[in-house]
């Protein structure tokens, strides 16, 4: 008898005791107990896409006649439910589970079945009614499953959070492009002055990576878009109708309004997890083009007295515990740190990626969990980084003046006039007596001072000559 507050069910290795209000089932209470390692569970994308795809199985096992409407019906509406979050807190398998991901198929199962049965009248843990390997998981396995919702996910997440976020940004980076395209600042090559450039060309930059991220999203949006299902255990099919991959995929695809289709070869979709790692790795690419953009408007904004203060920073927050007035670039940080959890989760990705032995990859919950994490951190920080930064970033016009004209390479523009060695012997006593360029030039006459003044324009420097 269970102790109370638990029911007792079976499955293929015995008892095992369940808590009374719990949709899960034997098999998820096994997993439980066998991986006590995170406490965390795969994200919510992940098991709405789980959702999915039962009630897209269900509706095709109806019309190919493999399930009663009676079945399947219950099916698909227990299915909606988790598809809408209503039953999540039954989703309890550890990310850190068995690598083909079924413990988390089968609490799919589990749960899905239980909630059937009681849709149609009967009691949690009774599978005559509905059952959760023979209906539920009819012409399924969790190898082709657990892969289906990798790339279900995945891809729903970057058309519906990630893109829309990195446009977000690159329209706000391109917005301060324009605006600041009329100041004059120093370049910076080895962290060292160099010639002049337009603050607005610094950000146009910015905005042209963050837009050269989305087209590489857009670009392995095709390779993400082949389903594994249909597949069942090793690639072959066993065990389910010859349509059902192509006709859940299109189920799929409406539910979503995101295109996707039966993988042209199941034995690469499931042995084989390249198409995540490619889609890691375009993130990974995001996340060091971020990690760019916000370590140089952490230094630009560096000061404000001390530092090079070419833009200001908004406030958002007080800087120190300890020194009063101290405000600091924390947006930019938080920025950074995203980055580095990115390119960590690719880390990891690429290991899992490894794990392809034979038919079936085992590494596919922490490769899904990392995939969708990282899409979620890059998402969250694009917006965060536009609304709470980027918008408010100001430019300090007389500050970036002030640099041009102190800077050594300013000699640069004499080079083509008087001779690369008389250009570097200028910059030499400039720095030597802390003179100017401008100044030495004078002093040693080597133009007329008309000429001298348009060769040492700084805004003819930030453009091509001829």
């Amino acid at each position: 008898m269970a102790k109370k507050g638990f029911r007792t069910e079976s499955d293929s290795m015995g008892k095992m005791e369940v808590p009374s209000s719990a949709y899960y089932g034997a098999q998820t209470a096994r997993a439980v107990e066998n991986f006590p390692i995170s406490g965390e569970t795969l994200p919510r994308e992940f098991i709405k896409a789980m959702g999915m795809i039962k009630l897209s199985a269900a509706e095709t096992n109806m019309e190919l006649g493999n399930i009663t409407k009676k079945v399947g019906n219950a099916i698909v509406k227990a299915a909606k439910e988790v598809i809408d979050g209503k039953l999540d807190e039954h989703f309890v398998v550890d990310i850190f589970q068995t690598g083909s991901g079924t413990s988390t198929n089968m609490n799919t199962n589990e749960v899905v079945a239980n909630r059937a049965n009681e849709i149609l009248g009967g009691k949690i843990g009774d599978k005559s009614l509905v059952h959760p390997n023979d209906h539920v998981n009819y012409g399924q396995s969790s190898n082709d499953t657990i892969p289906t919702a990798m790339h279900v996910s995945t891809l729903v997440s970057i058309h519906e959070e990630l893109i829309p976020s990195l446009k977000h940004l690159e329209k706000a980076l391109s917005k301060k492009a324009r605006l600041f395209d009329n100041i004059v600042k120093i370049g910076r090559t080895h962290l060292m002055d160099a010639t002049p450039i337009r603050l607005g060309q610094e950000f146009s930059g910015y905005a042209s990576m963050v837009l050269h991220g989305i087209k590489r999203l857009e670009n392995a949006k095709e390779s993400l878009s082949e389903l594994a299902i249909g597949g069942t255990a090793v690639g072959t099919g066993i065990n389910t109708h010859r349509k059902f991959g192509m006709n859940v995929a299109k189920k799929i695809s409406k539910l979503t309004k995101v295109k996707f289709k039966e993988a042209e070869n199941h034995f690469e979709a499931q042995a084989s997890k390249d198409a995540i790692v490619e889609t890691s790795g375009v993130l990974k690419t995001i996340a060091v083009s971020l990690m760019k953009i916000a370590n140089d408007i952490r230094w630009l904004g560096s000061g404000p007295r001390c530092g090079i203060g070419e833009i200001i920073l908004p406030a958002i927050q007080p800087g120190s515990s300890i020194m009063p007035g101290k405000v600091n670039p924390v947006i930019g940080e938080s920025v950074t740190q995203v980055s580095a959890q990115v390119i960590g989760n690719d880390a990891a990705i690429t290991i899992g990626g490894q794990a392809g032995n034979f038919e079936l990859n085992v590494m596919m919950p922490m490769m899904a969990n990392n995939i969708l994490e990282s899409i979620r951190l890059l998402s969250k920080v694009s917006v965060v980084f536009v609304d709470k930064c980027i918008n408010g970033i100001k430019a300090d016009k007389q500050r970036c003046g002030e640099m041009i004209e102190k800077s050594l390479a300013m000699c640069t523009s004499l080079a083509p006039i008087i001779g690369y060695d008389e250009a570097a012997a200028i910059a030499k006593e400039a720095h030597k007596t802390g003179k100017t360029v401008r100044e030495i030039a004078l002093e040693k006459k080597v133009l007329p001072e008309d000429e001298l003044s348009k060769a040492l324009d700084p805004w003819s420097m930030t453009e091509p000559s001829s």
